[in-house]
């Protein structure tokens, strides 16, 4: 079978192809570089949210000292606790020796002059 002559492309329809494919190219390659700024400048917004190791470390270490000073403080202030827990059973025991004491005394008393009065 043969190719009548007229079903080649003629010189101008080869150009306009290759101007259209040249075309086609500039527009994806345009679209891969506007593709490209945005990536990058989401990576820059990531970098510069990043943190180093040697700030990371020293956060870590005031976090670590400001908790030890709560421990050191929470543990004064339980220790404090206890003590005035302490010195409150300590108090209300003295009140009962001194308040119920003489009236069990006197009640006693009251009791054995009632039993020696009637004999």
């Amino acid at each position: 079978m043969t190719v009548p002559p007229t079903a080649e492309p003629t010189l101008w329809e080869l150009q306009r192809a290759l101007l259209q494919l040249r075309e086609d190219q500039r527009d994806g390659i345009a679209g891969l570089r506007e593709d490209l700024r945005g990536d990058l400048q989401v990576l820059a917004g990531r970098i510069e949210q990043a943190v180093t190791k040697d700030v990371y470390q020293s956060d870590q270490r005031l976090v670590d000292q400001r908790l030890a000073v709560v421990e050191r403080d929470l543990t004064t202030e339980v220790r404090a606790r206890q003590a005035a827990e302490n010195a409150a059973t300590a108090t209300r025991r003295w009140m009962i020796g001194a308040f119920i004491a003489p009236l069990v005394a006197a009640a006693l008393q009251l009791w054995l002059l009632s039993k020696g009065g009637h004999t």
